[in-house]
């Protein structure tokens, strides 16, 4: 009965949904891709008796698509003829996601989540095995594949306190949902402990498949390079969130307006902010403007930075996607973005898995535990607000005398939480055999 009330309002909801990827589509052209895909119409030939079944793997975004990046080629190492029938939400994971595509392999829009999406969606593709990263349970999801007989698992899952909290409040939803997978894989203990509240039968705890996502060696190459031609160290805001660019510009204001000397001056470092969302690149960069800095863009660069015209009065903006590697190598110390704003914070691991040193504002809940471990291990620090970030960081780049030290905790905690992709494909191996006994 609850589940049938769902099912009403998420039909009721699907004109929403479509002029909400119409509105997002005229700064993303990719949301305006194979619209009829989310509704359980596809152009791709539907499964025929006698091939191998699809492996259904859900990626939503796109730090779940480069999750799912180390446990396809796990997973592919273990068993070269798996069939991966790839799903997001986004226009970024699924831009990300079709380079992880190999002959055979299908990726279409993640189906919304009524039961006549949901059903059209199994019938054509008939997957044998559901993989949902992360946190993306869909009750009509769950339902209809448990209907169907195909195991959905629940793969480097997170909970926090926060999303937790929510879904208590919709017990009556919510719990069938995560008592309805076959299986769920936690990231770390306390992940495990949540889910287990909401009724997820948790098989155990494997760790963060990010930690085993290498950083794009050309992309650093190419940072290393840059980084020789820059005068001064580089700090970057990294995937920066609504409302912390304007903290971040007070806080270089305050910085330019009190410095003592010239080298606690703003002068002394290059600053470069990478908002998290590619439609807002030009509303950062107007911000900027409107503040009085000029501002150099990534998209202009050539041969790296513009170093021609540095009067100390610019600040840099990465408008480019699939770069942060780019960005991180480039760096000296990055501001954690989302983490300055009562947001969660965005993922570190990128970070100290390029070496570079991470500042962490107060709000991390997102991944509490990945925090606490890369303060232990010295591979970031935490700072109460942006104002403290910036000084912080500033005085880090430029009086620290041990940067080396910092670089080796970063790529020593990475090292230190690898293997996570191994575990998780070595627990999803039984259903593979399973289903092509």
């Amino acid at each position: 009965m609850i589940r049938s009330l769902y099912s009403c309002v998420t039909w009721a909801l699907q004109p929403l949904l479509r002029r909400k990827l119409l509105r997002r589509g005229r700064d993303e052209p990719g949301y305006l891709e194979a619209i009829p895909e989310r509704f359980g119409h596809y152009t791709q030939a539907a499964a025929q008796a006698g091939e191998s079944p699809y492996v259904w793997v859900h990626a939503v975004s796109l730090g779940e698509t480069r999750a799912a990046a180390v446990l396809l080629q796990a997973l592919r190492a273990a068993q070269p003829e798996v069939r991966i029938l790839l799903t997001h939400g986004t226009a970024t994971g699924r831009a990300q996601g079709r380079s992880l595509l190999q002959p055979g392999d299908v990726q279409v829009w993640q189906p919304w989540d009524t039961p006549a999406v949901v059903q059209r969606f199994l019938t054509h593709f008939k997957p044998c095995l559901a993989v949902v990263l992360e946190t993306e349970v869909w009750p009509n999801w769950v339902a209809h594949c448990r209907q169907a007989q195909v195991p959905m698992v629940l793969v480097n899952a997170r909970m926090s306190d926060k999303s937790m909290q929510q879904a208590l409040r919709f017990s009556w939803l919510s719990r069938p949902a995560y008592a309805g997978l076959h299986a769920v894989w936690a990231q770390t203990e306390d992940d495990a402990t949540r889910l287990r509240t909401l009724g997820a039968q948790v098989q155990g705890v494997l760790g963060n498949l990010k930690f085993d996502a290498k950083p794009d060696a050309q992309q650093l190459a190419q940072a290393l390079v840059w980084k020789q031609q820059c005068q001064r160290p580089v700090v970057l805001l990294a995937s920066s969130r609504e409302g912390e660019e304007a903290l971040w510009l007070d806080a270089l204001q305050a910085l330019k307006d009190n410095a003592i000397d010239a080298q606690d001056h703003i002068h002394a470092a290059h600053w470069l902010v990478v908002p998290r969302h590619p439609q807002r690149f030009d509303e950062v960069a107007q911000a900027m403007t409107q503040r009085g800095w000029h501002v150099s863009r990534r998209s202009t660069w050539v041969d790296g930075p513009d170093l021609t015209h540095d009067d100390g009065n610019t600040l840099w903006l990465g408008d480019s996607l699939g770069e942060m590697a780019l960005y991180y190598g480039l760096s000296d110390a990055a501001l954690l973005g989302g983490s300055f704003e009562p947001l969660g914070g965005q993922n570190l691991i990128e970070a100290t898995a390029c070496g570079c040193p991470v500042l962490m504002g107060p709000h991390t809940f997102n991944f509490a535990e990945a925090a606490e471990l890369a303060l232990d291990a010295g591979a970031a620090l935490r700072v109460e607000d942006m104002a403290h970030a910036v000084t912080t960081a500033l005085q880090m780049v430029r009086f620290s005398p041990d940067e080396n030290a910092h670089v080796a905790a970063c790529l020593a905690f990475t090292q230190q939480h690898r293997g996570a992709a191994q575990r998780t494909a070595e627990a999803l191996l039984p259903y593979l055999k399973a289903s092509t006994a």
